[in-house]
């Protein structure tokens, strides 16, 4: 950080407006949230929309949910339209539903693509899978390559349909689980080396959406017990859970029962329902 910011965080309240905003977003980026929120507060202090925004954004950051929603209150009423948006996804955090489905009907009114697509994901948490796809297909059609990307990764869960490559493709660079289907899709229509290329692609991107998939491609069609192990370790170190119970089934078919059991206990704790069996047999077996 220059010394020229550091004079006007010095000097902050003879800062004009635009200086304030400014500072604040360099400060921001260098993760400097604590001068970057003061910044952010004077401004809104000043009347600045684009301030409280920038503030909610700031307060997101460092997980403050209900004083960011305050903070885009304020942006909302001074006409800042972004800010329902993210609004949205913090009451989700709070586990607002009615409201976060409040702010993203908003956001849609508003024009902003964004808005379907975070009220599909909203109600595909809830169950509601086809007034989810509903949404992120008018998010699709207003533009939102991102909402076709989704769409089209559960329209293929659903009919594994051969005629959603080109959307998949288009999409994988846009959602980890447009990538891990087009893999999927690859495979099941025989393209067994372009599918395996697909899904290293996304391992090697660190998108864990690829690494089970991989490591069932290399376990039980290409048989190498190696690299299987490889893509599920990674999965697992993100936290998947069924990349540790499919890990622990390779470790015990191989000998290593003390890591097959750690996996598995990882697997449970993860909420794999499957694996408290499977460690059952593995204990009473051994």
């Amino acid at each position: 950080m220059d010394e020229d910011i550091e004079e006007r965080l010095r000097n902050m309240a003879q800062l004009r407006l635009d200086d304030l905003l400014e500072a604040g977003c360099e400060l921001a980026e260098a993760s400097r949230l604590a001068d970057a929120e003061s910044c952010f507060r004077q401004a809104m202090r000043l009347g600045s929309a684009d301030g409280a925004f920038n503030l909610g954004n700031c307060l997101a950051e460092q997980e403050r949910w209900t004083e960011a929603v305050d903070a885009y209150d304020v942006a909302i009423a001074g006409g800042v339209a972004d800010a329902r948006l993210n609004l949205g996804i913090v009451l989700h955090e709070l586990g607002d539903l009615a409201g976060e489905i409040r702010a993203y009907q908003q956001a849609e009114a508003g024009g902003d693509s964004g808005g379907p697509l975070g009220m599909a994901f909203a109600l595909r948490e809830q169950g509601d899978r086809e007034a989810a796809l509903a949404a992120a297909q008018r998010s699709a059609a207003s533009g939102n390559q991102t909402a076709a990307a989704v769409a089209a990764c559960w329209q293929w869960c659903t009919s594994h349909d051969p005629s959603l490559e080109p959307d998949l493709r288009a999409g994988a660079a846009l959602f980890p689980s447009a990538r891990a289907d087009l893999g999927d899709l690859l495979l099941t229509t025989g393209r067994i080396e372009e599918g395996r290329q697909v899904l290293e692609a996304g391992m090697k991107l660190g998108e864990v959406e690829s690494m089970l998939p991989l490591g069932n491609l290399y376990a039980d069609v290409l048989h190498d017990d190696a690299a299987a192990v490889a893509a599920y370790r990674a999965g697992a170190a993100l936290g998947d859970a069924h990349s540790h119970h499919n890990l622990a089934v390779l470790l015990e078919q191989n000998g290593d029962l003390a890591g097959a059991e750690h996996h598995y206990r990882r697997a449970i704790e993860g909420g794999d329902t499957l694996a408290i069996r499977a460690l059952r047999e593995l204990l009473e077996e051994n």
